[in-house]
């Protein structure tokens, strides 16, 4: 496996992303949509993780236009006020619809790669929605999205309910047992919009685990939650990538 950093032209500039190429060509392509701490050695193990299994992975800095801010500790940056209303404000900056923009130029990014055909999306936390709303956005090439622990999934007019009509995916999405980004109410308005686009999904709940517990340097990590993840993630590529 090659892991590699490059940038990719968007309308807006230039995102830099870490690339894993796996040993003898990809088999399909994975983008995977960052949590809010950035791009740091937590989303290079996961990322590694995936393209052990055969896929190209691609890992974009959504947080691009903010220049080279580095990146978050996962475990303290919210215990500090100034980092707290930094990345809130850096997420509220980062609209959906910059993400969904973008996602054409992370697909482009994968083709340039060698990686050609369908593609998968993940996203945590922030991710999440991102990684769902990149089926509306690319419909024909992403067929199969999957949010972790993700946040206002049914919140907003540019959450994925609202979008699920642009989908043709396949979804899967993984809740927090305890989630105020994410509460029933909303699961239940994403899952009635899912079922009247006639999008197949999968909505599970990983009941003990906290917002974040995939993630191996959030304070939430919760191990058997986050292997019982990686499975139905591997699973869930297996059957929509091959």
């Amino acid at each position: 496996m090659t892991q590699s950093r490059i940038e990719i032209a968007t309308m807006d500039g230039a995102c830099p992303a870490i690339l894993d190429m796996p040993e003898g060509g990809a088999k399909a392509g994975v983008i995977l949509y960052m949590d809010i701490f950035g791009l740091r050695p937590a989303m290079e193990q996961m990322a590694a993780r995936y393209a052990a299994q055969g896929y190209a992975v691609l890992v974009p800095d959504l947080f691009y236009r903010f220049g080279d801010y580095g990146h978050f500790d996962a475990r303290t940056a919210f215990s500090d006020e100034a980092t707290a209303k930094q990345m809130r404000g850096m997420v509220s900056e980062t609209s959906q619809a910059m993400t969904e923009r973008d996602s054409a130029g992370f697909v482009e990014a994968l083709d340039k790669a060698g990686v050609s055909g369908p593609i998968g999306t993940v996203g945590y936390c922030m991710g999440g929605p991102r990684a769902l709303n990149a089926a509306a956005a690319v419909p024909d090439r992403v067929v199969a999205a999957a949010s972790l622990h993700g946040g206002n999934l049914a919140g907003s007019e540019d959450s994925p309910h609202a979008r699920a009509t642009d989908m043709k995916a396949r979804l899967y999405v993984g809740v927090a047992g305890v989630d105020k980004s994410f509460p029933p109410e909303q699961s239940a308005v994403l899952a009635q919009s899912l079922r009247e686009a006639e999008i197949d999904h999968i909505i599970e709940n990983y009941v003990g685990c906290e917002h974040g517990w995939a993630v191996p340097d959030h304070g939430v990590y919760h191990e058997t939650g986050a292997e019982r993840h990686w499975k139905r993630m591997l699973d869930f590529f297996g059957e929509t990538l091959g």
